[in-house]
């Protein structure tokens, strides 16, 4: 994979990614969400894993990418399992 490319993800990485962060390896989830910046899906799981990893502000910044809210009120297990169903759809 390569830094930066453009375009859509492949669903089968971002799921990858998703489940990941599932098991609680969000290291593993931002490695290959880093990889496809330019996609919005992989931009808000970029934003829920630096939720997990505690980094807020670069979390804000990653949901600013996206156009999505940060919701306190949400926690990433949830959120997680909302971007399932987004990338479901894009299959």
């Amino acid at each position: 994979m390569t830094k930066g490319r453009s375009g859509k993800a492949p669903v089968t990485e971002l799921r990858r990614a998703v489940a990941q962060a599932l098991a609680g390896d969000w290291q593993a989830a931002h490695l290959i969400a880093q990889d496809y910046e330019e996609d919005d899906d992989a931009s808000w799981i970029h934003a829920v894993v630096h939720r997990m990893e505690g980094d807020l502000a670069n979390a804000h910044y990653w949901y600013r990418r996206c156009r999505r809210d940060f919701r306190e009120g949400v926690s990433t297990q949830d959120e997680l399992r909302e971007i399932e169903g987004v990338l479901a759809a894009r299959e």
